[in-house]
């Protein structure tokens, strides 16, 4: 009867391997930046919290995060940080309003440069991408480790947008003299047109504007505004960790070349007749632009993936009964 457990506990085990229940995608952060970083976590609706949500990261630490295959959702970094007499803990910028280091189920206040994720989403694939859409505050990048597809490649927003920010998106510190953080427009005057809501709600009529350029010049790979997807969301299959890090140096970018002061291809339906307000080039660094036809797999792709899960799936489940019936 023991030997008959054992089997079955064996096959259950390989079966939930080859689905993925067991298996676990592992997120590395590490902190470049001249100045502490506090990162924060948020899990999407519906899905549970990893086992931390917030943690301090130095000048050159790092730390490693381990979340389930089938999770999503997005990390953040946070700064300026303080913790009052009472113990309260909060931030000036990417504050999730916990009161203390983890942000327990809160998600960052904007503006906030984001990593979002669905990992093992449609055809297999993880999903993710580096979101302006809420502000910035932090250069990120994040880069696949050991993933497959031609869009399994690095996203993010490597120059410093604080100095370039328009004043009028402008959040500076306590003295009022440094900018910390970057609004979007959406947040900065909640009309419908920078918020793609009402009649603007559609990929149709919510069309990038002067300010959500300015992000999409600095930084053509992360997510302008809400229809951002052409060039903006990254995909890979197979098993693949991540690692995220702020302040990241050119050095990190194993593609970077005379990248810089390159455009992405913009949307030519633009509805905002305006001049885009003038980005000081100097100092950015840029992620290249990509081509639209590399953003999307073919649907062979994709059933390429489910096919490979399901004949590890049924490997894994034809060894197991092999050792049950060896032991019977």
């Amino acid at each position: 009867m023991d030997q008959h457990k054992l089997s079955l506990q064996l096959l259950l085990t390989l079966h939930l391997f080859a689905s993925g229940v067991l298996s676990t995608t592992t997120f590395t952060v590490v902190n470049k930046c001249d100045y502490t970083v506090w990162p924060g976590i948020l899990s999407n609706a519906g899905i549970a919290p990893l086992t931390t949500t917030g943690f301090v990261l130095h000048t050159g630490e790092s730390k490693t995060v381990t979340a389930p295959t089938s999770w999503g959702g997005r990390f953040w970094g946070r700064t300026l940080c303080t913790q009052d007499s009472a113990g309260k803990f909060s931030c000036l910028t990417g504050d999730c309003g916990s009161g203390k280091l983890d942000c327990a189920g809160n998600g960052a206040t904007p503006p906030a440069t984001l990593a979002e994720f669905t990992l093992n989403g449609n055809g297999g694939l993880d999903f993710f991408d580096v979101s302006l859409v809420d502000g910035y505050n932090v250069p990120m990048l994040v880069a696949p480790q050991g993933g497959s597809g031609d869009n399994c490649t690095l996203t993010g927003c490597v120059g410093d947008l604080n100095g370039a920010c328009p004043s009028e998106l402008r959040v500076t510190n306590v003295d009022g003299k440094q900018s910390v953080a970057c609004k979007s427009a959406c947040e900065a005057f909640g009309s419908p047109q920078y918020c793609c809501k009402g009649a603007f709600g559609s990929p149709n009529t919510c069309k990038p504007s002067a300010y959500s350029q300015i992000f999409k010049n600095a930084c053509p790979r992360a997510y302008s505004y809400a229809y951002d997807d052409k060039t903006s969301t990254f995909t890979c299959a197979s098993s693949t960790d991540y690692t995220i890090t702020f302040c990241p140096s050119p050095n990190d970018n194993p593609s970077q070349k005379s990248w810089q002061g390159q455009n992405p291809k913009s949307d030519s339906g633009s509805s905002s007749s305006e001049s885009p307000p003038q980005l000081n080039n100097g100092t950015m660094v840029y992620v290249g632009a990509m081509d639209e036809s590399e953003l999307s797999w073919s649907a062979g792709t994709h059933v390429t993936v489910k096919e490979s899960q399901a004949i590890a799936s049924f490997v894994s489940i034809t060894i197991a009964l092999w050792v049950l019936s060896q032991l019977w």
